[in-house]
C-alpha cells in the first residue's frame, strides 16, 4: 500500500457525488482526490458494491458525478 494514499473518509479533503436523476437530495458520495479517483480498496464491500452501481446507471438514474470539496 502506498504510504501517501489516504485510509480515512477524513483524510479526504474530496468526494465524488453521483446525484440522482429523479429524486432530489439522494445520490451517493465517496471519497477521491482532486480528480475523482477513488480506491476501492479502502472501501467496504457495501461501499465498492454501491459505488460500482452509481458509476453503472450514469445517466439512467444518476447524473454524470461532481467533485466537491467537503
Amino acid at each position: 500500500m502506498n504510504t501517501s494514499t489516504p485510509t480515512t473518509r477524513h483524510e479526504w479533503p474530496f468526494e465524488l457525488r453521483f446525484r440522482s436523476l429523479f429524486i432530489e437530495g439522494r445520490g451517493y458520495a465517496f471519497p477521491c482526490d482532486p480528480q475523482g479517483k477513488v480506491v476501492l480498496d479502502s472501501m467496504s464491500e457495501p461501499a465498492r458494491c454501491n459505488y460500482l452501481y452509481a458509476r453503472a446507471m450514469v445517466g439512467r438514474e444518476f447524473d454524470l458525478p461532481v467533485v466537491t470539496s467537503h
